[in-house]
């Protein structure tokens, strides 16, 4: 690993806020592509289905870890979510516009995302939010 990809590594894991934000751009982004895809390209639909409910199984594995510092009833909606996406995603893979459902989800996620980061002093980083940008388009 070259030092360059080190302190960008370093730098992107300064803020998990960001991090988080990033993911959820990066995973929404995967799904609106999905929606768009043409009928017969159902790998790309899968695969973002799938990457999607592995993000939200994830978050609320770690969310009902006891050492997780969310407040309680922030963790419990995170799991409630979680649980409903992994519900919806089925629906979705039947139905494209059920994904928007999915999208909208995450992107009011981003946006509480965005919004704890600018209340702990650590905005969103613009590299972030671009990536934001492109999954709200």
């Amino acid at each position: 690993m070259s030092i360059q990809a080190y302190q960008q590594a370093a730098k992107q894991t300064a803020n998990p806020r960001d991090l988080e934000f990033r993911l959820f751009a990066q995973v929404t982004r995967a799904l609106t592509e999905a929606k768009d895809a043409p009928r017969h390209d159902i790998k790309t639909v899968m695969d973002a289905l799938d990457w999607n409910r592995r993000v939200w199984s994830a978050m609320a594995m770690d969310c009902a870890r006891e050492a997780n510092s969310l407040p309680e009833d922030t963790r419990a909606g995170i799991i409630s979510l979680s649980i409903f996406v992994s519900k919806h995603t089925s629906v979705a893979a039947r139905k494209r516009d059920e994904f928007d459902t999915l999208i909208e989800i995450n992107r009011n996620i981003m946006g509480g995302l965005a919004a704890m980061a600018e209340a702990a002093g650590q905005p969103i980083s613009a590299e972030a939010q671009a990536a934001g940008a492109h999954a709200a388009a």
